[in-house]
């Protein structure tokens, strides 16, 4: 209790309350084709392929948006980028409510929806902006429990449609994005840990080495995480011939555990370092998808999909525990860089599945290659990580004492 009151008076809460508000209802919305998708994907008689493409498609476009608006935060500020964001987002779904009728405007729909799905590396950078680096990564990891978003999605967007019909959804959506967007310009502020600099700086991590090795990491943590996300509901009715309904609460399950690992993966790395955690995660999630490739039981099915949600909620906190300490100014355009590799990951995930399903009769292939993948930027993570203690942080990956880490240069 006593740590956790100095935690709370270190920082800014209502800036953190904000910044996870405006994750957590934004990743509500960018997953909702998901959520969606058995009810969509009935009425188009979509096959598994069409499925696969339809959920990533919100899930690139909000890729491809992250860092732009990472560094358009920093010109603009974190807090005035939220509440522009959110506006749009608003307006996005009000054109899905009024004009989604075909398949093609679904298409069309996530793009929009990809607006949404920007919102990371500002949200986090805004909500532990406040906080000391010895804290980086449980407040890190607060602001990124908003990917509970996707519980959300997945538990009321299923009844909504089932009543209501699947495009009423969105405009159930555009009227609760007004209660983050209101507390981000009440409660708010914006905090002070940035330094101007000229976009080229800003621009540098985009070709260090240290970058690109986040962004495979992220591919796998975070790319798994909305992957399997947006792609579960219609996993578990074409699986195992559950309601829409019953998958939604299924989905809910195993992503909400996600979402929770994701504060104790920040608050593990802060302890025994980020690397240590990651590497714990990632032979976690590696076991648990080669567990999934038998077709278990539906019980046993979701026991490991709640298995490999929790070590890829715990590894995006670790992973963000890490990056403030390589980039401390610019925090918000490294965190969009590296999410929106990771985001692009998410859509590899959806395809491999269904695609496997269509060509093979079953999933356990794209569960093979996926687990393969992890397995391959493990071994790179931990050659690499012998650098960054050499330089940068502290044994595991936790912090250095000082309050001057030594950034190694890009080559």
């Amino acid at each position: 209790m006593a740590n956790l009151k100095t935690f709370m008076k270190s920082g800014h809460p209502p800036t953190l309350l904000a910044a996870f508000l405006y994750f957590d209802f934004s990743f509500a919305v960018w997953v909702l084709n998901g959520a969606m998708g058995p009810f969509i994907s009935e009425q188009f008689h979509l096959s598994q392929g069409q499925v696969g493409l339809m959920v990533s498609v919100p899930t690139l476009a909000g890729a491809f948006m992250r860092f732009p608006l990472g560094v358009v935060s920093q010109y603009i500020g974190r807090k005035n980028a939220a509440i522009i964001e959110m506006s749009a987002i608003v307006i996005a779904l009000l054109y899905g409510f009024f004009f989604v009728k075909t398949f093609h405007d679904v298409l069309a729909m996530g793009v929009l929806l990809g607006i949404a799905g920007a919102s990371f590396g500002v949200a986090l950078s805004l909500g532990s902006g406040w906080f000391p680096k010895q804290y980086k990564g449980l407040a890190m990891g607060i602001a990124g429990a908003g990917n509970s978003g996707t519980a959300v999605a997945a538990l009321f967007a299923p009844r909504l449609a089932t009543h209501y019909g699947w495009q009423h959804v969105y405009g159930f959506a555009a009227a609760m994005m007004l209660l983050p967007l209101i507390v981000m310009i009440v409660f708010a502020k914006e905090p002070p840990d940035i330094e101007h600099q000229s976009l080229s700086d800003h621009l540098k991590c985009l070709w260090e080495k240290d970058g690109w090795a986040f962004n495979l990491v992220y591919i796998i943590t975070f790319g798994g995480f909305i992957g399997l996300a947006t792609f579960l509901p219609s996993f578990f009715v074409k699986q195992f011939h559950v309601t829409k309904i019953q998958a939604g609460s299924l989905t809910v399950l195993a992503t909400l555990t996600g979402s929770a690992t994701r504060v104790l993966g920040g608050w593990f790395a802060d302890r025994i370092g980020g690397i240590t955690t990651l590497s714990v995660v990632f032979l976690i999630v590696i076991a648990g998808l080669f567990g999934l490739i038998a077709s278990p039981s539906l019980l046993i099915t979701t026991l490991l999909f709640m298995l490999c949600f929790a070590a890829l909620g715990a590894g995006n906190g670790a992973t963000f525990q890490l990056v403030p300490l390589r980039w401390p100014l610019t925090t918000a355009v490294a965190g969009g860089m590296i999410g929106e590799v990771g985001a692009l990951g998410g859509g590899i995930l959806p395809n491999l599945l269904g695609q496997s399903k269509q060509h093979t009769g079953s999933y356990s292939t794209g569960f093979i290659a996926y687990a393969t993948m992890a397995f391959l930027i493990l071994i790179l993570l931990r050659v690499v990580s012998r650098q960054w203690m050499k330089t940068w942080v502290g044994a595991g990956g936790r912090a250095l004492p000082d309050n001057k880490a030594i950034v190694m240069a890009a080559d």
